[in-house]
């Protein structure tokens, strides 16, 4: 099994009706954030089946499957690089590398969200001297690349490691990109899941030059009364 057979795979499920649905959804018209992406209306658990029972793969063949104009393929190649992170440990540098060259090809929410947290994130979880790259991420002219940086932290946050979060969230904050607004918000929503506390002062500190977005998602699991509080604020 290799790239070739992989892709073969997937193209042998496609579906072309729910690929018109999701070229909507994940707004690939013109101007729009995806521009250009093609779908091919195949759902996440039948991508993850094939990757599951794909053989190690050499980052030639998943450079392949990274590059493909096909958004699930992309993603196919991705979760590759996911799967062989958490199962050759001696090897897990080589692959941080691999994804973080390949970080602009990650060029969806969907593509970041589900790959960059156990690859980037779980191994600066043990390389804390090698975090600053999540701030040039945060720093680049890209959207992906800047999704990453702030997603990545969720693996922190599992960890009762806040600190990078918050200064990437800070960092984060005026970006002109509703995607990133949600971003910043859902990670921020973390944190309060973890430490209450921790992310009241960090509200009450910023929630007034918050973009409107980031705040609702950052106090989705207040009470009432405190999201009211903050809202109103």
């Amino acid at each position: 099994m290799n790239a070739t057979f992989i892709l073969q795979e997937l193209l042998s499920i496609a579906n072309p009706e729910k690929a018109k649905f999701l070229q909507g959804f994940f707004k690939t018209g013109k101007g729009q954030y995806a521009e250009g992406d093609v779908l091919l209306g195949i759902v996440v658990p039948h991508i993850r089946d094939i990757v599951k029972r794909s053989p190690k793969l050499t980052f030639d063949e998943i450079q392949k499957l990274i590059d493909s104009p096909y958004h699930e393929v992309r993603l196919a190649g991705l979760l590759l690089l996911v799967k062989q992170f958490k199962k050759f440990k001696d090897e897990q540098k080589s692959i941080f590398d691999f994804y973080l060259k390949n970080a602009r090809k990650a060029n969806n929410w969907d593509l970041v969200d589900v790959t960059c947290r156990d690859v980037i994130g779980s191994y600066l979880l043990k390389h804390e001297e090698s975090r600053g790259i999540l701030y040039d991420l945060a720093e680049s002219d890209n959207l992906w690349e800047q999704r990453i940086a702030i997603v990545s932290t969720w693996m922190f946050i599992k960890h009762k490691q806040y600190s990078d979060t918050l200064a990437l969230a800070e960092k984060l904050l005026n970006h002109k990109h509703d995607l990133m607004h949600k971003a910043v918000g859902w990670m921020l929503r973390e944190v309060g899941k973890k430490n209450h506390e921790t992310l009241v002062d960090f509200l009450e500190e910023h929630h007034k030059k918050m973009p409107r977005t980031a705040l609702r998602y950052a106090i989705e699991h207040f009470s009432p009364e405190e999201r009211a509080y903050f809202m109103k604020k």
